[in-house]
Order: C-alpha cells, then structure tokens, then sequence
C-alpha cells in the first residue's frame, strides 16, 4: 500500500513545506558530494543516543557539532535516494493541510518539536545505541499523526500492490495513517531497535507528539475532525455496504 497524493485542498502555499523539502535535497546533495567520506559526515551530524546520552566520544578527525545538535542536523540528512524519496513524498501529500491548519511559523515549530520528540523517543529506548540516526522521517511522523486528527476523512490515493494485481484505490486516511501507524508500532515491539536501519520508535513517538501537538499548534478557528472529503466514504454511502 503506497499512499501518492490526497484530495485535500489548502488555501495556504506550503512554502515551509516546500523549504523543508528543498533544504533536505540540498543537504543530500551535499553528502553525495563528499563521496567516501560520507559515512563520517552521518557519524558526525546524524544522532547518536550513547553520544547524547553516554558522553561517547568520535573517533579524532570527523568533523561534528555538540551532541544536542545532533538531534536537529540529523533531521535533514538521508542514508539514500529511496530513503528521501519516500520520505519528501509523504512530506508532500501531507505537509500542505497540516501548515494550512497551523500557518508558517507554528508549522515550522510544530515540525522541529515533533523531531526532537521522535529523536528522544528512539534515544530514550535505546540509550546505548551508537548508531547514528539520520532523515526526517520522525518529523515526518508527527505530520502523519496531525493529519489523522485533522483529516481523518480525506482521500488518499494509494498504489495497492498484492502479487500480480495492481490498482489505485481512494482511501480515507484514518484507514492508510491508522494501518501505518499499527505498522510502525508493530515492528517497534518485535525487532530490535536497530533492525535493517529503521528507527521504528522514532516514528512511534513522532506521531504521538503529532497527535497531541497539533491541538496546541492549530489556529483557533481550525476544527479537528473535520467531516469528510473523502470519495470512499461518499461511495460507502451511496451505495451501501451490501454494494
């Protein structure tokens, strides 16, 4: 299931949105070009929680900034053109509605605080950890879990894959971000928490804080909840469940 767009309308231009989007391509751009020494680039500016947490020092020579810092450069590095990708996609599928609902600067805060949440989140449940975790994906989270409380019934087009069939389908988003989430909490509690380079709890403890954050962060006229601008909901209707 891979969610593409929605068809949810934003009166705001997303220019965070697209800055953020923007600022995370240009910092992928910039490891690409540091070639070999990539790798100590991600050691040096990606979060590392027994560095944060334990006083582990670097080895002599890779270039950092003091580990507090760590928990926000780390937000805008990537370990791969895939993992960007599907990054920056649902920043821009979800991004635009959530800074609609918040306006530019609250958006701004709202991102960077879900961040450093989802940071310490994975931090806090794996203290001892030195590897270091890199991509926006915990902020990203905390727009997901924003979203799924401001539009729970919008449509999301999701590319639906099993086997040979392949279909596009409307989704409601309480039933893409809810499966989403019960995914990421799954594999959370069942693999180790560094597993095929995957911050699980990360993304855990970014929609949590979305969730919860977006009550404080929303303009006061913005209502939670919203009804529904979702076809899948129209055509349930319509319909009826006996089809």
């Amino acid at each position: 299931m891979f969610p593409f767009s929605d068809d949810n309308p934003s009166s705001l231009t997303p220019i965070v949105t697209w800055s953020l989007i923007a600022a995370c391509v240009a910092v992928f751009l910039w490891q690409l070009a540091l070639g070999d020494t990539g790798n100590r680039a991600i050691f040096g500016f990606g979060m590392i929680p027994a560095r944060l947490f334990g006083g582990a020092e670097l080895p002599v020579g890779i270039p950092t900034v003091a580990p507090t810092m760590t928990v926000l450069t780390s937000m805008f590095m990537h370990g791969g053109i895939m993992h960007l990708g599907g990054n920056m996609l649902f920043l821009w599928i979800f991004g635009d509605n959530v800074e609609d609902s918040m306006g530019h600067s609250r958006y701004l805060v709202f991102y960077v605080v879900c961040g450093i949440a989802a940071a310490m989140t994975q931090a806090w449940i794996d203290p001892n950890s030195t590897i270091p975790m890199i991509g926006a994906s915990g902020a990203i989270s905390g727009v997901l879990g924003a979203y799924l409380v401001l539009h729970p019934q919008a449509t999301v087009r999701t590319l639906i894959i099993l086997g040979y069939f392949v279909t596009v389908m409307h989704i409601p988003a309480i039933i893409v971000l809810g499966v989403w989430f019960a995914m990421q909490f799954f594999s959370a509690t069942v693999s180790p928490s560094d597993v095929g380079g995957v911050a699980f709890w990360a993304h855990v403890g970014g929609f949590v804080a979305g969730m919860a954050l977006v009550w404080f962060f929303k303009k006061r006229e913005v209502g939670l909840w919203q009804p529904a601008h979702s076809r899948a909901f129209e055509t349930e209707r319509r319909r009826g469940p006996w089809g």
